[in-house]
């Protein structure tokens, strides 16, 4: 069987990108801690991914499996996330509890963003749960981190779902702690020394 194939992602593959990130992070703990109700996740998910991830297609740094079936949006050194969009779709549609906590959450990923320095920043990787267990998350993953030992860089990403740890450590990732505040589950920081 052919390993999955990846692209970089083209302008025209942002709106079904997006819609398999909603479906890939659908039973995710983190996410759904923040919309717990079905019809609110849906109408709250995509805006918060695109503000969250979405500058990886202005920066030529969005991967996708060659039909789209996975979806993995990097920030270069430099990049950031529309923070000022994503705090207005996440507070517009979160409990007051959560975003107290949230509050606490935010905090713990930019002290530990800060401690990982100038690097490239996974915000976003997911493949759609129909094509989950084929080798497309791994795929993404070899495909940018070749692009990233080539520049000499170091990665960052927070894992807000424990399956997924595994797999960012067959690629170098390391543990860096966890961030936790109040009712949220737990966010675990993970960071990819630069290696050529």
């Amino acid at each position: 069987m052919q390993p999955p194939q990846i692209r970089l992602a083209a302008s025209e593959d942002r709106a079904r990108a997006l819609s398999v990130l909603v479906l890939g992070f659908a039973a995710d703990p983190f996410n759904r801690w923040l919309f717990p109700e079905g019809d609110r996740y849906l109408a709250a998910m995509r805006e918060m991914v695109d503000a969250f991830g979405g500058r990886a297609f202005d920066h030529g740094t969005a991967y996708v499996g060659a039909g789209c079936e996975g979806v993995a949006l990097w920030l270069p050194p430099g990049g950031e996330p529309d923070r000022e969009r994503l705090m207005g779709v996440i507070l517009g549609n979160v409990s007051e509890r959560v975003a107290l906590d949230l509050a606490g959450v935010g905090q713990g990923m930019a002290e530990y963003h800060e401690r990982a320095g100038d690097c490239w920043y996974l915000p976003l990787i997911a493949v759609d749960p129909i094509h989950q267990g084929r080798g497309v998350g791994a795929r993404l993953m070899v495909e940018v981190l070749r692009r990233i030992d080539a520049e000499g860089a170091a990665a960052y990403l927070e894992s807000s779902n424990p399956r997924n740890v595994s797999l960012y450590q067959r690629h170098g990732f390391e543990l860096m702690g966890e961030i936790q505040a109040g009712s949220s589950p737990i966010m675990r920081p993970m960071f990819r020394a630069a290696r050529r």
